[in-house]
């Protein structure tokens, strides 16, 4: 039977974010950073691998940790000088990580390479060189190989190494990356944008020189990039006859994208394909969602493409969860601008009757939508600041029964749910497919106060009124007049304050 897909698409529990897809013998793997559930930073966790077969994608299997942070020899591992050529660790701009601080995993990516084994590319945290390991298998584990240098050892200057893409054809192999922030780090030169090379087929050593394929804000004047410059997070892929070069723009919250008839490019800016507050969608101008860093790749299989995405829980920007959702080609090959769903890989809406917890929700806003922005940040050694009281978001808290498996530990009793639905709040879940049947409804609910279901949008007609007067989790019922079709639901707070872990449609 095949598995329902969702957004997010990995276990409620699970924050992979930076999501790169690709198909590898009939699964789909996803290669990401790792952060941790209630994180106060970003990808502070090991890599870890999940994959599904392409008929059944929501279907997800753990492959486990594919590799630890602590295997890259600027964390202390060994570093075998003679068997890299008598090369020594490349000199980086930054303090080498210890033990007991390591440097962290920032966004990967892989590919298969000439030799039929598999590469999966990195950086540690500001370090600005790109290290490369290798495994027999998609799936890992992976050992550490060399670090991305010319063959006389030395590191491309130009661009700063972040975020690595990598495309390996028959054509050659080409490395893609970049990091073009407002303000530049210690340590940071200039930074045209995302910078190109190639690589031998042993993919790591340089072959040319590097080229900007997408302008950063120091560059863009006067290109198409100069409304939403290149910030970070390249991907590339290869469909048809055009290369695909998606990105995070200075925006933050979208993945934006060029096009170019070869992998050299430079590519041609295009457009936006995702935002993770919908900005822009349809002309809005107000987020649906709390926002966040973007980072994300192009996938095909089914005879669809998807984009993969990432949102953000907890109020803040380091929990991150990947998602997932359908794009469509225009007749030239461009991709207008998706609107994000709940629906994930499931390859259409989801049916109405059954039973869904709420951290599926894609649209989630308080009363006053134009004072929404980005989830909470900090700065390097300051704490963050407090959540502010009318934030509704998505979360988990402990609970009795039930429980869940991390990492090969104990169970571990784990709920979702949306927490702080105040006054005029929303959560909002697209698309689900109404047969006729279905009339009644029971949410679970903790709290003082009433929930309006509403249809279509979030000032749609109101279908049922569900209430609460209990700290403790209730079951409230309500009954609406049959409806058919595709539609979306919203669940508008009419007063009081709401926590809302689930409803069931029947």
């Amino acid at each position: 039977m095949k598995t329902t897909g969702l957004n997010p698409y990995l276990p409620f529990w699970e924050t992979v974010p930076d999501g790169e897809p690709h198909v590898f013998d009939g699964r789909i793997y996803i290669y990401g950073s790792h952060d941790s559930l209630n994180g106060t930073t970003f990808c502070d966790q090991d890599y870890v691998g999940w994959s599904a077969p392409v008929e059944d994608p929501g279907n997800w299997r753990y492959e486990g940790v594919i590799y630890s942070k602590m295997q890259d020899p600027l964390n202390g591992a060994p570093y075998d000088s003679e068997a890299h050529g008598g090369r020594d660790v490349p000199q980086v701009h930054c303090p080498e990580g210890t033990p007991e601080e390591p440097r962290t995993l920032f966004a990967p990516d892989a590919a298969k390479g000439p030799d039929g084994r598999y590469y999966l590319y990195y950086a540690l945290d500001f370090t600005s060189v790109i290290s490369v390991a290798v495994s027999d298998s998609p799936a890992g584990p992976f050992t550490f190989l060399d670090y991305v240098t010319y063959e006389d050892g030395r590191i491309p200057e130009e661009g700063i190494k972040f975020d690595p893409a990598i495309l390996s054809e028959e054509g050659g192999n080409y490395l893609y990356y970049g990091f073009a922030p407002k303000f530049r780090f210690p340590g940071q030169g200039p930074s045209q944008g995302s910078m190109m090379v190639r690589l031998a087929d042993d993919m790591h050593t340089v072959i040319s020189d590097p080229v900007c394929v997408a302008n950063g804000c120091e560059t863009a004047e006067g290109t198409g990039y100069e409304e939403h410059p290149f910030f970070e997070a390249s991907s590339i892929r290869h469909f048809g006859d055009w290369y695909y070069f998606v990105y995070s723009s200075l925006q933050g919250n979208e993945l934006c994208y060029g096009m170019a008839k070869t992998p050299e490019g430079p590519f041609e800016f295009k457009g936006v394909i995702v935002s993770n507050g919908d900005i822009g969608y349809q002309g809005n101008t107000l987020p649906t969602n709390y926002m966040g860093n973007n980072h994300g790749g192009l996938v095909q299989f089914g005879g669809k493409t998807y984009i993969f995405w990432h949102r953000h829980i907890n109020g803040t920007q380091y929990s991150r969860q990947g998602c997932a959702d359908v794009v469509h080609f225009e007749a030239d090959g461009t991709i207008p601008q998706i609107e994000i769903t709940s629906c994930g890989l499931n390859d259409g809406p989801l049916p109405a009757a059954g039973r869904w917890q709420t951290y599926i929700a894609c649209h989630l806003t308080q009363e006053d939508r134009s004072a929404m922005g980005n989830c909470l940040l900090a700065g390097p050694g300051e704490p963050l600041p407090p959540l502010p009281e009318e934030w509704p978001m998505i979360t988990t808290e402990e609970c009795e029964e039930g429980g869940i498996d991390i990492d090969g530990e104990d169970l571990v009793p784990l709920m979702p749910l949306i927490r702080n639905l105040r006054k005029g709040s929303v959560a909002g879940f697209k698309y689900f497919a109404f047969t006729g049947e279905e009339k009644t409804i029971t949410a679970k609910l903790r709290g003082t106060g009433k929930l309006e279901m509403r249809l279509d949008a979030p000032d749609g007609p109101v279908m049922a009124v569900l209430g609460s007067s209990a700290d403790r989790w209730t079951d409230a019922f309500g009954a609406f007049a049959p409806v058919s079709g595709i539609h979306a639901l919203y669940f508008r707070t009419q007063e009081g304050t709401l926590d809302f872990a689930e409803f069931t449609i029947r």
